[in-house]
């Protein structure tokens, strides 16, 4: 009698053991399957992977990318973030990378729409500088169409106080004029004259010949 009481407790205990060893793995599974659909990285996903996160997204939706450290995962987000744009397609919208230098947004892989900081946007690119015949505007960060030049016309001779002798150095001088005014007056038009340090071919003027002098020619005009 005592012999099959153990036996009787022995096959309780086991059973309540095996009970108890069972029930965490059902719970796990639940666990994984509450995961596999309301997880964060899952939120507003058609298809979701508990790795990968968002895999396939509703058709409004662009599918992006995120990278952290060694890890990438998706997501499904209205807008593209900054540095990405939204390139639809026939079976799913993706955010691409701009691959504009110095792009903040682009509206397509060639074309920018908003510098970093620092850079003027000009026909879809940026620049520290704008080009030549197009000017800053600070207000947003653009280059506007500037003054428009001509050509530089050829060194003058080389002067000092009016003449070309009697001198060691002088200064010559070039111009150019201006062919199209600025919309704006607050842009500024380049330089349209400027000078550098010349030698005189007479240091010493001859006896007997005077000096050219330029007041009594046709000043350059500056």
């Amino acid at each position: 009698m005592q012999f099959r009481l153990f036996s009787f407790a022995l096959i309780v205990l086991n059973c309540m053991e095996y009970s108890n060893c069972q029930a965490p793995s059902h719970r796990w599974r639940r666990n994984k399957r509450a995961s596999y659909g309301t997880h964060s990285i899952c939120k507003g996903c058609l298809t979701c992977s508990p790795v990968n996160g968002c895999v396939k997204c509703p058709p409004k939706l662009f599918l992006f990318l995120r990278r952290e450290r060694m890890r990438q995962y998706g997501e499904c987000l209205h807008d593209c973030p900054a540095g990405y744009y939204g390139m639809r397609g026939p079976e799913f919208n993706m955010c691409s990378r701009c691959r504009i230098e110095n792009c903040e947004s682009c509206f397509s892989k060639d074309f920018c729409t908003k510098c970093k900081s620092g850079f003027y946007l000009h026909k879809g690119r940026c620049f520290d500088k704008c080009p030549e015949g197009f000017a800053p505007l600070e207000d947003n960060m653009e280059c506007g169409e500037g003054c428009e030049v001509g050509q530089w016309s050829e060194w003058g001779a080389c002067t000092r106080r009016n003449k070309t002798c009697g001198y060691k150095w002088g200064l010559e001088t070039r111009t150019r004029h201006i062919v199209k005014k600025p919309p704006k007056d607050t842009i500024p038009c380049p330089t349209i004259a400027e000078s550098r340090m010349c030698k005189m071919a007479m240091r010493h003027c001859r006896r007997g010949k005077r000096c050219f002098h330029l007041s009594r020619q046709k000043k350059l005009k500056l």
